[in-house]
């Protein structure tokens, strides 16, 4: 019995420094907005890299372990590499097409709210980047849980935390609502891994110190859990 509860102590420990390591390779790596694309027109930037990062993109390479083919299901529908495919939107695409590796878990944590988005990924291209398609507009209510019931999170293992907003001015500016404007890691230990784009790389900070920051503008809401299931 002694031997079986080393080994199972062992294993246990080691997988929770996995966890807690969610990401770690990449930490101090540089901040660059879309540092990925398809290699080809109209985004030729590489399928993967691992010297720069935004939000997204770290999230989904840290997920991914670094291999190219489990980034590239993350970030296509069904795999397939294409602008057009690319997942695009966390608040529909992201969040949908990864459904059977994430779940958004904000009710088990803490009272939530409710932010309808409407994703119109048609007026967006068009805006964005001079593209017609034929995509139907979305619409989706989000849980979230606000800022103001954000505290004494405690969580066993790491999971994706979107940062959620409703603004205006991006959304007359992009063609599109928008609910998801940042993501990174919340650690079990209360640190925050993100791409920040302020700091210029990729770092750890204090969560709740973050979450201070973020309530000073009122347009931003609060945050979504999302479970990283095994």
């Amino acid at each position: 019995m002694k031997l079986y509860a080393i080994v199972l102590l062992a294993l246990m420990c080691a997988a929770c420094t996995h966890n807690a390591t969610i990401g770690d390779q990449y930490v101090g790596k540089l901040y660059q907005n879309n540092p990925l694309g398809e290699d080809i027109a109209p985004d030729a930037d590489p399928i993967i890299r691992f010297d720069a990062f935004d939000c997204t993109t770290f999230v989904e390479t840290a997920l991914a372990d670094g291999n190219v083919d489990k980034l590239n299901k993350i970030r296509y529908k069904n795999g397939v590499i294409n602008f057009m495919n690319r997942n695009h939107f966390i608040e529909t695409d992201w969040l949908e097409n990864n459904s059977d590796f994430v779940a958004n878990v904000s009710p088990q944590y803490a009272l939530t709210a409710t932010r309808h988005v409407i994703i119109d990924k048609k007026k967006w291209f068009r805006t964005v980047y001079n593209i017609d398609t034929d995509f139907a507009r979305r619409d989706i209510d989000l849980e979230y849980i606000p800022y103001a019931n954000v505290n004494n999170i405690h969580i066993s293992e790491p999971m994706i935390v979107l940062f959620i907003i409703d603004n205006k001015q991006i959304r007359n500016k992009i063609g599109t609502d928008l609910a998801v404007r940042h993501m990174g890691f919340l650690l079990p230990d209360g640190r925050l891994r993100h791409a920040s784009q302020t700091l210029n790389r990729v770092v750890d900070v204090d969560f709740y110190e973050y979450v201070n920051t973020m309530v000073k503008n009122p347009n931003n809401l609060g945050i979504v859990l999302v479970e990283i299931k095994k």
